[in-house]
């Protein structure tokens, strides 16, 4: 398939897709990108691409596009067509891009640039990182919140991230792929108009974050359909007919992960009554459920 945007907008120029809150005909998306001069532009990132397009998925003949090999496992898969949403098209001008947040129910991604060039910024999670410079969490973590587009964060924050332990930052031009583990804090910027496809997944080595992830943050898990309830018990059920023995690994791993968090916490309350002092956490980081397991 030919990503440039001539084929696309002759095409599919009349084709909607979702620019943030707005459904947009790619025509008059494409002349917004070349007309306007915002701080922070509309961003266009649509996730019912493949059948909005009529695309094929996969390395047979007659495909569109397909999965880079190395990103192929997909635990996420045993859902069929009840899986949440999971790949997107994504279409923006330069300064357009996506503030810091980390991919939904504790999946990875992998990111391919199509056409121009992206600016990444990331920075690992685990139980005793804090979120990156000028980013604000939730004591839950369900609330993440910059007050600060993401041309005013590179001008405040952006040297003093580049100094914190665990920063990763690199350019993503067309034709390369970039791989976002599960967890990862990360913020991205077009530093022209660019073309990508991003696809979430579920590889084995973070399933025990996806099981805690489900378990313990139901509030928090997007993208199934409405009328699924208990997304873990479905995941759970269909893990366990087709890979049962997998499934035992990741809750036992599962547990393990919980049973640290516990004698973590165990620690600190018996440290403040030792010591007579108070301590909280404002800002709501130290959760283990986000620690990145190899």
């Amino acid at each position: 398939m030919q990503w440039s945007i001539d084929h696309l907008l002759e095409a599919y120029g009349d084709t909607k897709f979702r620019a943030e809150a707005v459904d947009w005909p790619l025509k008059d998306y494409w002349d917004y990108m070349g007309a306007n001069q915002d701080e922070s532009p509309l961003y266009l990132f649509d996730y019912s691409f493949v059948e909005k397009m009529n695309l094929k998925v996969g390395k047979g003949e007659g495909s569109h596009y397909s999965i880079p090999e190395c990103f192929e496992e997909d635990l996420f898969d045993v859902l069929g067509n009840q899986r949440p949403d999971r790949r997107w098209l994504i279409i923006g001008p330069a300064r357009s891009g996506s503030t810091f947040h980390k991919d939904p129910n504790a999946t990875s991604a992998w990111n391919a640039v199509l056409r121009g060039s992206k600016y990444w910024i990331m920075f690992p999670s685990s139980p005793s990182s804090i979120p990156p410079p000028g980013v604000y969490v939730s004591e839950d973590q369900s609330e993440v919140t910059s007050p600060l587009s993401i041309t005013e964060w590179l001008l405040e924050f952006h040297a003093e991230a580049r100094q914190t332990p665990g920063c990763m930052e690199g350019i993503c031009k067309e034709g390369e792929v970039l791989h976002v583990p599960s967890g990862w804090w990360h913020l991205v910027v077009n530093l022209e108009p660019s073309i990508a496809i991003t696809q979430n997944f579920v590889p084995k080595a973070h399933l025990a974050n996806a099981l805690a992830f489900l378990k313990d943050k139901p509030e928090q898990v997007s993208g199934f359909q409405s009328d699924i309830k208990d997304p873990y018990e479905l995941f759970v059920g269909r893990l366990g007919e087709k890979y049962p023995e997998l499934l035992k690994e990741g809750l036992a791993r599962l547990e393990a992960l919980q049973t640290n968090k516990k004698r973590k916490w165990d620690e600190v309350i018996k440290a403040d009554g030792e010591e007579g002092f108070g301590f909280g956490f404002g800002l709501g980081f130290g959760d283990g459920d986000d620690e990145v397991l190899p």
